[in-house]
C-alpha cells in the first residue's frame, strides 16, 4: 500500500527483506541547490518508481516552493502530503526525517546531499541494512562508467554505499525515461489538431507556416543572447522564439525594450516573432520541445528531455568555477556529434562553446588571430557571439542525428529501470 493509505507508525519497513508479493519502499532525499533541477530529477525518478516499478516512494524535499513551479498541486502549508501516488515530505529541518524513522528498504540520496543524522543511525539499527545509493549528477565523461555503482563503505556504521552515476554511453546509469514517452511524442507529431490546440494555448494563435523555424529558448543568463536575437531579426527566413518564463525573460523585455516578458507577450522585429510562455508544470515542457524544429535548454533535466525529443539542440551547461564545466561540455559533444561530418560537426562545436561563453574555443576553431592579439594586449575579450548562420547551415544533419541519437541513447536502458533493478539484486 502507498504511504498515503497507511499511518507512518504503522507501516512495516523494517522487515528482514521485501517479500515477493510486498512492494520495496524506498526513501529519496533531495535538496534543492539552485534552480529546478535537482528537483525535477527527483520528482521524475520518484513517480516512475512508483507508477512503473510498484515501488513506496517517499520524497523529501527541503523546498516546497520550487518543487510547486514543476508541480502545481503542491500543497505548501503541508508537511507531508500525497501527489500522485508519492509522499512528499516537507524536510524542513537538517534532522527533519518525517514523523517516524521508518527506514525504507531503498534510500536515495539524491546529489550528495547529507542524510539526517537520526535517519543514518537508524538505518545501521535495521534487522537488513537498506540498499543505499548516492544518485550523482549527469556527466558524459568517459570516467563515470567505472566509478558507476562503485561501493563506499561507512566511516562509523556497518553501511554499505553506491554511487550511482547517470550517463550517456553503456556501462552507466543512463538517464531517466518513462515508458511512454515515445508513444506520446508520436502522437503529438502525427495529430495536427493536437499540435494546433498546443500552440492555441501556448500563444494565443495557430503554428506558423512550414517556412519558419521555430525555437525554443530556456535559457540562464547569457551576454550572448543579443547578438544571437540581431541574427534572428536579420533572417532571411522567419524565426518564431518560444521562450518560457524564466531567468532568460529580462534579455527579452530589454531587447524589444518592453516592461517585462513574461506569460501572453508577443513582440516583432525584422522576421524574428517572440512569444513568452507561462512556467510550465514538468510534463508541460516536453510538447514545447515537441512544438519546436531547435530547442536551447539549460541544466541537466531539460537538457535529457530535449534529447528524448529527437530534435536539434544547444546545451547550456551549469557554469562551475576555473571552466569546469568545459570538459563535461565537451565529452557531451563527443558522444551527441561523433557520427556528425567534419563541417556539421565543428559548427555545432563552435555554437555550443560560444553559447557557454567560451570565446577561446571559438577562436581557436577558426582563427587564432583573435586569440593571440588578445594575449598580447591583455585587453579582455568581448563576449563569444553564436554564429547563427554558421549553424542553421546544418540544421538538416543535426535533425537526422538527434533522431538517431534518441535511438543509441536508449540502448544504455533508462535511469528509473536500471535503479530498479541494481536495488532489487541487493535486496535478495
Amino acid at each position: 500500500m502507498p504511504h498515503s493509505k497507511r499511518p507512518a507508525a504503522t507501516r512495516k519497513r523494517d522487515a528482514a527483506q521485501p517479500t515477493a508479493d510486498s512492494r520495496i519502499a524506498c526513501d529519496i532525499f533531495c535538496a534543492v541547490i539552485d534552480n529546478f533541477g535537482d528537483i525535477g530529477v527527483c520528482w521524475r525518478l520518484a513517480r516512475q518508481l512508483v507508477h512503473e516499478h510498484g515501488w513506496e516512494v517517499r520524497l523529501f524535499v527541503d523546498d516546497l516552493h520550487a518543487f510547486q513551479r514543476l508541480c502545481p498541486a503542491i500543497d505548501l502549508e503541508r508537511a507531508t502530503q500525497s501527489v500522485e501516488d508519492v509522499v512528499v515530505e516537507h524536510w524542513h529541518e537538517p534532522e527533519h526525517a518525517g514523523e517516524t524513522l521508518q527506514i525504507a528498504d531503498v534510500v536515495i540520496e539524491a546529489f550528495a546531499c547529507e542524510l539526517p543524522s537520526a535517519y543514518l543511525a537508524a538505518m545501521a539499527q535495521r534487522e537488513r541494512t537498506p540498499v543505499w545509493l548516492n544518485l550523482e549528477y549527469l556527466s558524459a565523461e568517459d570516467w563515470v562508467a567505472d566509478f558507476h555503482l562503485r561501493p563506499s563503505p561507512h566511516p562509523r556504521y556497518p553501511l554499505l554505499k553506491h554511487f550511482f552515476f547517470p550517463g550517456l554511453g553503456p556501462g552507466t546509469g543512463g538517464v531517466l525515461k518513462e515508458r511512454e514517452l515515445d508513444a506520446a511524442r508520436a502522437a503529438f507529431e502525427r495529430s495536427a489538431d493536437a499540435r494546433a490546440a498546443w500552440w492555441q494555448s501556448a500563444t494565443g494563435g495557430p503554428p506558423p507556416g512550414p517556412d519558419a523555424t521555430v525555437i525554443s529558448l530556456f535559457a540562464y543568463e547569457n551576454p550572448a543572447v543579443d547578438a544571437l536575437l540581431e541574427q534572428w531579426q536579420d533572417s532571411p527566413t522567419p524565426i518564431v522564439l518560444l521562450v518560457p518564463q524564466g531567468r532568460i525573460s529580462g534579455a527579452l523585455a530589454r531587447y524589444f525594450g518592453v516592461q517585462s516578458f513574461d506569460a501572453h507577450a508577443c513582440a516583432e522585429r525584422g522576421s524574428l516573432r517572440a512569444h513568452g510562455l507561462a512556467f510550465t508544470e514538468q510534463r508541460g515542457y516536453d510538447a514545447l520541445l515537441w512544438a519546436s524544429d531547435l530547442n536551447f535548454v539549460r541544466g541537466e533535466d531539460s537538457f535529457v528531455r530535449a534529447q528524448w525529443a529527437a530534435r536539434p539542440f544547444v546545451w547550456q551547461i551549469y557554469p562551475q568555477a576555473d571552466d569546469a564545466h568545459l570538459p563535461k561540455l565537451d565529452a557531451a559533444l563527443e558522444h551527441y556529434a561523433r557520427t556528425l561530418a567534419e563541417a556539421p560537426r565543428n559548427a555545432l562545436a563552435r555554437f555550443w562553446h560560444a553559447w557557454n561563453g567560451n570565446g577561446d574555443h571559438a577562436a581557436t576553431a577558426g582563427s587564432n588571430s583573435a586569440a593571440s592579439l588578445s594575449h598580447e594586449t591583455s585587453a579582455p575579450m568581448p563576449p563569444p557571439v553564436p554564429d547563427w548562420r554558421d549553424f542553421a547551415q546544418h540544421l538538416p544533419a543535426f535533425k537526422t542525428r538527434a533522431q538517431a541519437w534518441a535511438g543509441e541513447l536508449a540502448q544504455a536502458g533508462d535511469l528509473g529501470g536500471n535503479l530498479a533493478e541494481f536495488a532489487k539484486t541487493q535486496l535478495k
